[in-house]
């Protein structure tokens, strides 16, 4: 499609009979610390809480009568399957929507509440999404598709609009979060074709980086692995239309952490009170990355809040990991002798600092393993400053601040080390749902022990496991783990295994 068209797309666009305009909001607080002027879009306000209230909506008005009536159906775990719930119930028509059984029954029930029929199939979308088609074909309904569809992309286009006219200025920068490429594809062909100096910056999680992947490549291609904490943008593979837009008019692509992100949601609600999605936060905590790594100095930026659709349950994890995103914390083993007055010793060297996590078990008469967390009053500077001190004083340690084992399950698990015999590490993400851990147990078969096992989920489609297996051949446990459908993750030479699970 050529750009004018898009553009012509957009403008002609008849959304506000169900969508809203949302507010383009200052954010003070951190336009203060960075010394920038920044722009909240608002999409969190949406009624629906998500952006894809108007790409959905645009799409299924411009259906004909006859076509419209025979009903729609989409697939989704989340937002999009709100939008065109919410979309068919305003336009009195049937809906189906195919979801993954792994969504949160917060989800679905959102869906149900708009009347759409629910149908739970398969442990991801792309399962669900095989399924909706089966039905398209057998119902002769009309598909809804998520983000590669020209006039979803027109309708998630309209942000652009309002982003120009409500700002009254050019904007230096727009950071764009993306998934499938709906939300980036619209706003950015808009935005350039009217405001071609704006850099455009599309922001992704770093383990869901499929637009990176395929601006690389030149191509959309498909991910092997991709991380669902961000859940609204955990996308394997860029839409082909979506590409075909964004490859034009998206200046750079930048990857940003599960820890940054949570700082982000952190930001976002002490300049709202609004509790964004991860997915949601993905583009400010680009923003911050960006200013960071360039030096930005007094300019317009605007970033997109897509969504605020997040389970309760999933805080507990996002607050964890937000002084880790922010640097307002760092995680540290420290090996120590074992004998009296090292602890005060030892304690005496962070007198200026505030502790945030101590865990600590006698097993060793010679030496003390200590998994220490410290809260960092100026960012970087100040974790670099206590491992100076460290060093100063001869003491041995890592910094564990950026390992996933240590943050995710160790912190939470310690108690001393344990002696066993061919003892091998590794994480394993599950789907989360019932028989899954059976199942896992029955493919992985019998001859093996389990000799440690910690589980963790945070309202998400799926836990994380930190296990040990016993054999005497690493090998042999591999050429098992490959034939069982879960993600898994060696972690033999993870240090913080060795230091704190290991006598």
């Amino acid at each position: 499609m050529k750009p004018s068209s898009i553009i012509k797309d957009i403008l002609s666009a008849k959304i506000y009979d169900l969508a809203v305009e949302t507010p383009l909001n200052k954010a003070f607080k951190i336009s203060k610390s960075t010394n920038n002027h920044i722009y909240l879009k608002r999409e969190d306000l949406q009624g629906v809480f998500s952006f894809k209230i108007r790409g959905a909506y645009n799409k299924m008005r411009k259906l004909d009568k006859g076509t419209l009536q025979r009903g729609v159906i989409a697939a989704s775990a989340g937002n999009h399957a709100q939008g065109v719930a919410q979309s068919a119930k305003h336009l009195n028509i049937p809906a189906t929507i195919v979801m993954p059984t792994t969504t949160p029954q917060i989800k679905i029930d959102s869906v149900i509440e708009k009347g759409a029929e629910v149908i739970l199939y398969g442990d991801n979308f792309d399962q669900a999404c095989l399924k909706a088609f089966e039905i398209q074909k057998s119902r002769g309904l009309s598909f809804i598709h998520p983000y590669d569809d020209w006039d979803v992309i027109a309708g998630q286009g309209t942000i652009g609009v309002e982003i120009l006219k409500q700002l009254n200025d050019e904007p230096d920068f727009i950071f764009i979060p993306v998934g499938g490429g709906g939300i980036a594809a619209g706003i950015a062909t808009f935005t350039k074709y009217l405001s071609p100096h704006t850099k455009i910056i599309a922001v992704e999680c770093e383990d869901s980086a499929c637009f990176q992947a395929a601006f690389q490549k030149g191509e959309p291609v498909q991910l092997s692995e991709v991380g669902i904490f961000a859940d609204g943008i955990a996308v394997g593979k860029i839409g082909n239309k979506t590409f075909e837009l964004m490859k034009d008019n998206i200046d750079e692509a930048i990857t940003v952490s599960t820890d940054e992100i949570c700082s982000s949601i952190k930001t976002i609600f002490e300049e709202t009170r609004v509790v964004a999605e991860p997915a949601g936060a993905t583009a400010l905590a680009g923003v911050v990355k960006y200013i960071k790594e360039n030096n930005l100095q007094n300019k317009r930026i605007v970033t997109i809040i897509s969504g605020a659709n997040t389970s309760f349950g999933r805080l507990r994890h996002i607050s964890e990991r937000t002084e880790l995103g922010s640097e307002k914390e760092a995680l540290f083993a420290i090996s120590i002798p074992e004998e009296k007055g090292s602890f005060r010793r030892f304690c005496q060297l962070l007198e200026d600092s505030s502790i945030t996590e101590f865990n600590y078990r006698y097993n060793n008469p010679k030496k003390a393993q200590l998994f220490v967390g410290i809260e960092l009053k100026n960012g970087d500077e100040s974790r670099l400053g206590i491992i100076n001190n460290f060093k100063k004083s001869e003491i041995d340690y890592i910094d564990l601040s950026h390992n996933e084992i240590a943050k995710l399950h160790l912190r939470h698990m310690l108690g001393g080390q344990v002696k066993v015999e061919d003892e091998h590490f590794y994480r394993v993400q599950f789907p989360e749902k019932p028989g899954a851990l059976l199942r896992f147990l029955n493919d992985l078969g019998s001859e093996f022990n389990i000799s440690l096992f910690h589980y963790r989920n945070h309202a998400s489609a799926h836990g994380r496991v930190f296990l040990g297996i016993q054999h005497h051949d690493s090998q042999y446990i591999e050429d098992q783990l490959k034939k069982i459908a879960y993600p898994y993750f060696p972690e033999d030479q993870n240090p913080a295994c060795r230091l704190f699970t290991r006598n």
